[in-house]
């Protein structure tokens, strides 16, 4: 047990709500926990029975506790959650999301307004939809609402620039409104119908879709008849397969299933009585043992301290302890009623008991998952001769074109797999092209400079997407640093360049071997170099894309870094000031009638006139 004496700390503590923090004896934070009656609450880590293995593991470490009052347990589950965004205790659920979801965007400051997916601050005038758990889900919506609709989706800078109809009104995709093909009124009905669609008043959009058909085929419109008709087909079908019955407004559903010391968080959302898709999340286990216990964690840092819209109903399938605070926090952040569920009856509980089972199955396949990721590790801890299973990984490689925009990648990975957070790319300067040591030299030495400044921690295993030459690098650059403790492997692509046949350099004593194909070590290898491969070549090609595209106008006599913001503004794009005309270009403010003349002539390669001859 701790040295800390928690039996003189309790007897001085109050009994009031608030928020307690403990620590080690480094001052390190362990935990952040909130509660009704602080004496209580603490006092119970401290009980000579019924703690858990992992509170126990806890209690050993404490030093020190602080302790903040709060005035009401809304205001401790708050504070909870902001020393829990901010400092990322061990021993707390860390919910690792991913970039703010995607939203439907309908905009209404055009003319001819447009439908677009939309992350980020909500800066535009328009209508949003959503949120939907993913941009693939949007692009699916998207893709229904133009079959059936045919509101544009393309780019302002495109839409602006068209003197035909393009490939999209081709396959009855879109009506052309950028050259008046479609009146502002007939298109203005596809909008409304649109939004209809979206804010979940399908029943309603249908029966006035029907009302139309019959009052065009009366009127022997035949044509219109059957556009109506298909329309109204489309949405049936999509009200049947995506509806539920007796559901009104929006409300998510969440899941928690616990195994095995690991848990799963499946998050259905509904809006618009539409299921528009799920989410699966895999928080990991600290001191939490069951469902009420994870998804009590897991709400506050989904929906609190966010720009994340937090629907009016939630239904859970397990209550947390602390409901009723929860509800209120909710509710605060909201700026309306929320409503916090487990007993559900009809749709609603059809579509838990469908979480709940998806959550257990996705649970029994990452667990799966994770006991192969295991056995590659023990392979890997076998193979190097390690003491421990390697908790973190780290890969570096470089991608260039002769030499141009070069860049490094560097993947992390640790026993979960993939740690997308902690990848990193570097941009490689002053260097002679094509020269892949000295690359391999500055983006390790900026990369672990970085590491010993704090930013992260260092790994157990460095493996270098290549031979002898960079693994001499990587060894030389963490000897310059005085970095011990790094098993460096260079992971050479052998001959034939074929999978498989991969020889690895140790860095310490240079010995070179090949793994069997069927090698559990190897297949971790692989995996953990190809990803790095795959994100250097992804920053490499954004890179030398962003460098060719900016050259473009870069090149322009006269054309400063103030027009080229403002042409790249108002166009969109270089792409788009390109296929703008002389009348287009002076509309920008600065461009003069010659200026845009020069922009032309210089993006058209048409020779320059020379006025005195």
């Amino acid at each position: 047990m701790t040295d800390f004496d928690h039996k003189a700390y309790l007897q001085a503590l109050t009994t009031r709500p608030g928020v307690y923090q403990m620590y080690d004896a480094q001052q390190k934070l362990l935990y952040v926990g909130k509660a009704r009656n602080l004496k209580n609450r603490v006092g119970s880590y401290f009980r000579a029975s019924g703690l858990t293995e992992k509170t126990m593991a806890l209690v050993s470490r404490i030093a020190d506790i602080q302790v903040t009052v709060t005035s009401t347990e809304v205001d401790a589950l708050l504070l909870e959650h902001n020393l829990i965004k901010n400092h990322q205790p061990p021993y707390n659920i860390l919910l690792r999301d991913d970039k703010s979801y995607p939203y439907i965007l309908l905009s209404t400051e055009d003319e001819f307004p447009r439908l677009s997916l939309h992350r980020g601050t909500r800066r535009r005038k328009g209508s949003y939809f959503g949120p939907y758990p993913s941009a693939g889900a949007v692009r699916e919506s998207l893709h229904f609402l133009q079959k059936v609709f045919k509101v544009r989706q393309c780019e302002d800078s495109y839409f602006r620039n068209r003197s035909r109809p393009c490939l999209q009104h081709q396959i009855n995709r879109c009506t052309a409104p950028c050259v008046d093909l479609v009146s502002r009124e007939e298109y203005g009905r596809q909008v409304e119908n649109t939004a209809m669609f979206l804010k979940g008043k399908s029943s309603e959009l249908m029966a006035s879709l029907a009302d139309d058909m019959e009052q065009a085929a009366a009127a022997l419109e035949y044509e219109k008849a059957a556009v109506l008709r298909d329309q109204l087909a489309q949405l049936q079908h999509v009200q049947a397969s995506q509806g539920i019955e007796g559901v009104k407004g929006d409300l998510d559903i969440l899941a928690a299933a616990v195994e095995g010391g690991r848990a799963c968080v499946q998050v259905l959302f509904v809006r618009g009585a539409r299921v528009l898709g799920s989410k699966t999340y895999y928080p990991p286990l600290k001191l939490q043992e069951n469902p009420a216990e994870v998804l009590a964690a897991f709400i506050p840092q989904y929906y609190l301290g966010n720009q994340r819209v937090i629907p009016r109903e939630l239904i859970v399938n397990a209550l947390p302890e602390d409901a009723t605070t929860l509800v209120a926090a909710l509710t605060v952040q909201a700026e309306r009623k929320v409503t916090l569920r487990a007993r559900v009856r009809e749709a609603r509980a059809r579509w838990l008991r469908l979480a709940v089972q998806t959550a257990e199955t996705n649970l029994h396949s990452h667990l799966a998952g994770r006991q192969n990721i295991l056995g590659r590790l023990q392979s890997l801890q076998d193979l190097l001769g390690l003491a421990e299973l390697p908790e973190r990984m780290e890969c570096f490689d470089i991608s260039h074109s002769s030499g141009e925009a070069t860049v490094a990648s560097c993947v992390v990975f640790d026993q979960n797999g993939p740690r997308k957070s902690d990848y990193r790319k570097f941009n490689i300067e002053d260097i002679i092209g094509g020269d892949d040591y000295a690359a391999m030299q500055q983006a390790l030495e900026r990369r672990y400079k970085r590491l010993q400044a704090g930013e992260g921690a260092m790994p157990d295993v460095l493996l270098i997407d290549g031979g002898k030459g960079q693994v001499t690098q990587a060894m030389s650059v963490l000897g310059e640093l005085q970095i011990e403790g790094v098993e460096v492997i260079g992971v050479a692509k052998g001959v034939t360049r074929k999978a498989g046949f991969e020889t690895l350099v140790d860095g310490k004593t240079g010995r070179e071997q090949q793994l069997p194909g069927d090698s559990p070590a190897l297949h971790l290898i692989q995996q953990i170099r190809d990803e790095a491969h795959r994100f250097a070549i992804t920053g490499h090609r954004a890179r030398r894309d962003k460098s060719r595209r900016r050259s473009t106008l870069e090149n322009i006599p006269g054309v400063g870094a103030k027009r080229r913001r403002e042409l790249l503004r108002h166009f969109g794009s270089a792409q788009g000031v390109e296929n703008a005309n002389i009348e287009e270009l002076q509309k920008i403010s600065g461009i003069s009638a010659t200026m845009a003349q020069q922009i032309y002539d210089h993006l058209h390669n048409i020779p320059v006139q020379d006025d005195r001859n």
